[in-house]
């Protein structure tokens, strides 16, 4: 069979444009909705391990792009993409944006080593020390106010009544503070806490910069810290966060700033 001229020139557009709507999962108004965007997005989400691969998330992702779809150009229409606020939004989610992007490559290109991660948790180890200490304390304002208290402690006063004018939240407790490392505590007030022993008060006031404690010391326990495999990817976190903070105070350092 021979076309005629124009079926012929039919025939090749049809030929020529199959594929290109092929690649379009949907259109909104003549708006082409790209059955890529469906695959990138399908990538991120699978990717998360939030689901797998499936027709039904693919198809709950299209509805989703063409709702989005629908709206983005009645708003567009409605001029809602000009308001200066909405311009701010923008210019913000897209700064964000690159910079993440910029951040991701860097910690992919800097990333945490094992020797790194294990330095760090040897270093928490040693500051957390093998020790902790249950301990309750009574904090005044003044030293004459602490010896007073020390005092009566002495003459048989009950230490938990005692701390109901402690000036901090444990006075509705009997000033107790749980069980804590030293290293968690105030140099001065860890020194004299692990001086003392079970049952024992310190027999002058500790001067911090809260103010003056009274420090009893109810009881100590070797310390179970977490073993490094439990932790590392928090550990190996935090060093990124610093590499990071890090390369963000470098370019500020460079940068001309009026």
């Amino acid at each position: 069979m021979i076309l005629k001229p124009a079926r012929l020139l039919l025939a090749m557009i049809a030929v020529v444009a199959a594929p290109v709507f092929a690649q379009n999962a949907a259109t909104v108004n003549g708006k082409a909705i790209p059955a890529s965007r469906i695959d990138q997005i399908v990538k991120q989400v699978v990717a998360q391990g939030q689901q797998t691969d499936s027709p039904q998330l693919r198809e709950a992702i299209k509805k989703d792009l063409i709702g989005r779809e629908v709206l983005i150009q009645e708003a567009d229409k409605q001029g809602f993409g000009t308001h200066a606020d909405v311009k701010a939004a923008i210019e913000n989610a897209r700064q964000s944006i690159i910079i993440n992007a910029m951040l991701a490559d860097y910690v992919k290109k800097n990333p945490v080593k094992d020797a790194d991660i294990k330095a760090e948790y040897d270093k928490y180890k040693a500051a957390m020390g093998d020790k902790e200490y249950h301990s309750r304390h009574i904090l005044v304002g003044t030293e004459a106010e602490a010896k007073d208290i020390i005092a009566k402690l002495k003459a048989g006063g009950k230490f938990e009544e005692l701390a109901k004018v402690s000036k901090d939240g444990s006075a509705n407790n009997g000033g107790d503070l749980g069980w804590m490392t030293p290293g968690k505590l105030v140099k001065p007030f860890a020194d004299a806490m692990v001086a003392l022993k079970n049952g024992q008060i310190t027999e002058t006031p500790v001067k911090t910069e809260f103010g003056y404690h009274v420090i009893k010391l109810e009881d100590s326990r070797a310390v179970k810290l977490p073993a490094l495999e439990e932790v590392k990817g928090q550990v190996a976190e935090s060093l990124q966060q610093r590499k990071i903070a890090a390369y963000r105070d470098e370019l500020m350092k460079k940068a001309k700033i009026q």
